[in-house]
């Protein structure tokens, strides 16, 4: 079944389910658009990994002190001492592993990075290690002659940063063409509106491919069936701003999700 939304479907950003979103959107991009590379490039999905706990900070996963526990056969010689009144139970913040999979566009024969392709992930537009991790990744690109493609579909957070737009907008695709830096184009969109789509920057004067996302978006929706396990009577998450709300409402009543 279709998403009841004529775009982004909001519903897809929800923290727990977007994880494995993120993942398989990236290689549907990357199976659309690598016979049309062929045959002087090719895609490939690559991945960075990082250790962010709750809040987004960094945690070595190295213990300063190890405590091992007896071998099996063997009793512990002394019992376990009374437990002191003073002792409070609390929770600390445990790290989790973070990989996040982007595109590059390689040349064929010398394997050149010509053009890197990035979905954003909400730990990428909070701070913290994932915004660190990705705001140098991004400064490196940026200052080599690789083109930068930079897709954001998440609502919440701080967007990267860019100068010259001031309008708001839900979303937003970048797309810095090595040769014309600092110059970038920005299309911003909203919930409403449908997905664009975004050339794929080459080499200087070759033809652009186009991803047709929104297409890709809402085919991988139906195949991957997601109306099956998203809850439309509730709200999304995060939740659509106050004047999108009526409209979200209106559109899944029609839709017989409420």
């Amino acid at each position: 079944m279709k998403s009841p939304f004529p775009g982004m479907d909001p519903y897809l950003e929800e923290p727990g389910r977007w994880h494995g979103f993120h993942n398989s959107l990236i290689a549907a991009i990357q199976l659309d658009l690598a016979p049309r590379l062929r045959p002087r490039y090719v895609a490939r999905i690559e991945e960075r990994t990082y250790l962010a706990d709750g809040e987004g900070g960094l945690f070595v996963g190295i213990p300063d002190v190890a405590v091992a526990g007896a071998p099996k056969g063997r009793k512990a010689g002394r019992a376990a001492p009374a437990r002191d009144s003073r002792v409070v139970e609390v929770e600390v913040p445990v790290p989790d592993l973070i990989k996040e999979t982007y595109l590059e566009v390689r040349q064929v024969g010398t394997g050149e990075v010509v053009t890197v392709i990035e979905l954003l992930s909400p730990t990428n537009k909070r701070p913290g290690e994932g915004r660190r991790t990705y705001e140098e990744k991004r400064r490196q690109v940026l200052g080599t002659g690789t083109s930068l493609v930079e897709v954001d579909l998440i609502r919440t957070g701080e967007p990267m940063t860019y100068f010259g737009a001031t309008d708001p907008a839900d979303y937003r695709i970048l797309v810095s063409r090595r040769h014309q830096r600092p110059r970038a184009d920005l299309v911003p969109f909203c919930v409403r509106e449908p997905i664009p789509s975004f050339p794929v920057p080459l080499a200087k004067g070759e033809k652009e491919p186009e991803v047709p996302l929104g297409a890709i978006l809402h085919d991988l929706y139906e195949r991957a069936a997601y109306d099956l396990s998203i809850d439309y009577r509730a709200a999304p998450v995060p939740p659509l701003s106050k004047r999108d709300r009526a409209w979200g409402h209106q559109l899944l009543a029609r839709a017989g999700k409420r």
